[in-house]
């Protein structure tokens, strides 16, 4: 089963789970620890917003945050092309998976895909960081597969989360996975952490998995959250005000597309929902013309809620960012179409002293197509995050992550993929 126990940390490593930021700063609390000198970082520039109530805390380990936005020309000019190109065009790196199906307790199942090989190479006390992608998105991914390389490359355990049907994992039971339920990303985490009882855990998530990843943050109480430190990207925070900008304009393309890989999903297990009575309209669902048609259909029932309307406000994790009690990094683009700048809880966030947000002034849905890699490497985003999670580590740990070689990580040339993995 998913439920493990964690077993305890060695006398090497620092619990940062337990380090609130709410009160005394890093150097304070770790003595002993090697300090960088921070002591007059530069201050953001002007074309980022940078808030939050850690904002002080966390701005000394951000390398490139006091340089510009550099969006790259023509792509960038337009938020659609650039949301699109990313989706289309980005290079995705070539990753062997060993997968492991995890068996839930409600006798569902996730698929966990790691790194083939990183048992032999990487020592069982490094950090682990779980990548949980957007709606209908998986290990396939591009932008999870980006993270997964930087991060490997400096000695980091990494592992993909597939939620149910999603990225070839198996759906054993009649039920998927919704923007509130929490069941499987907590036995997931309470699975990692009992593998390795004596590793630091982080988490990334996108779009619907940032939404998942923040509900699940502001649930876990101080002592029991078990991950150090998580980051959120492309949230749509609010998803009734991204409900409604999903139905405008261009943005139909996307609900089209998304819509069209829920009834592959569904079609591809419909035997399991053939006999579901009561609220339940699997015609609906397996037919749906927008994500909103497939939620009303089969989600909302499924998981309890008695409109879609219900389910979307009571779902949105921009009513849960003022309970978390871990760090939390923040990345949204003033002009995502998904995710709406205006579904921000910029109050909530300033108010929280474990959290920090950053706007870039462009980057599309999951494009961020700009820095040194744009624009067919790695999102802008990736060094922003890298930088975030190893300042956290090397705050709780004494000892250093040394970057390892890939070995079974390479890139590949540019690949042609779909937009239908876009939240």
């Amino acid at each position: 089963m998913a439920k493990a126990c964690w077993g305890s940390l060695p006398t090497t490593l620092f619990p940062i789970r337990n380090l609130r930021y709410s009160s005394k700063p890093i150097a304070a609390i770790q003595t002993d620890a090697p300090m960088d000198d921070h002591s007059s970082p530069s201050p953001p520039h002007p074309s980022l917003e940078v808030t939050g109530g850690g904002r002080e805390l966390f701005l000394p380990a951000l390398k490139t945050i006091h340089h510009p936005y550099d969006a790259y020309p023509i792509i960038a000019s337009n938020r659609h092309v650039e949301t699109i190109f990313a989706s289309f065009f980005r290079s995705i790196p070539e990753v062997r998976f060993k997968r492991e199906c995890l068996r839930t307790k409600d006798d569902g199942a996730v698929a966990l895909d790691w790194v083939s090989g990183d048992d032999r190479q990487l020592p069982p006390e490094s950090p682990v960081l779980i990548l949980l992608p957007g709606l209908t998105g998986g290990s396939g991914d591009s932008y999870v597969r980006h993270m997964l390389i930087r991060a490997r490359s400096k000695g980091w355990r990494v592992v993909v989360f597939n939620s149910r049907g999603c990225g070839d994992s198996p759906v054993t039971t009649p039920q998927f996975y919704s923007a509130s339920f929490l069941g499987d990303i907590r036995e997931v985490v309470a699975h990692v952490g009992g593998r390795y009882p004596n590793s630091n855990l982080y988490a990334v998530g996108w779009s619907l998995g940032a939404n998942i990843l923040v509900n699940y943050l502001a649930q876990e109480s101080d002592e029991n959250c078990r991950l150090s430190g998580g980051v959120s990207l492309c949230n749509p925070f609010n998803l009734v005000i991204a409900d409604e900008d999903f139905r405008k304009g261009f943005n139909n393309v996307y609900d089209k597309a998304l819509t069209k890989s829920l009834r592959r999903i569904f079609k591809k297990h419909a035997p399991l929902f053939e006999d579901m009575g009561g609220e339940f309209n699997i015609e609906l669902a397996a037919n749906a013309r927008t994500v909103r048609e497939f939620d009303d259909g089969l989600t909302r029932v499924s998981f309890g809620f008695k409109s879609v309307d219900d389910y979307y406000s009571n779902s949105s994790s921009s009513d849960s960012i003022k309970h978390v009690r871990i760090p939390i990094l923040c990345i949204q683009a003033a002009n995502d179409p998904i995710a709406p700048a205006r579904g921000i809880p910029r109050e909530d966030i300033r108010e929280n002293p474990n959290c920090l947000l950053i706007v870039t002034p462009k980057g599309g849905h999951l494009g961020w197509v700009a820095g040194a890699e744009a624009p067919f490497g790695a999102p802008w985003t990736d060094p922003i995050v890298m930088d975030f999670l190893e300042h956290l580590q090397g705050a709780g740990s004494t000892t250093s992550q040394v970057p390892i070689s890939i070995g079974n990580v390479q890139h590949l040339e540019v690949r042609i993929r779909g937009i239908d993995s876009l939240v």
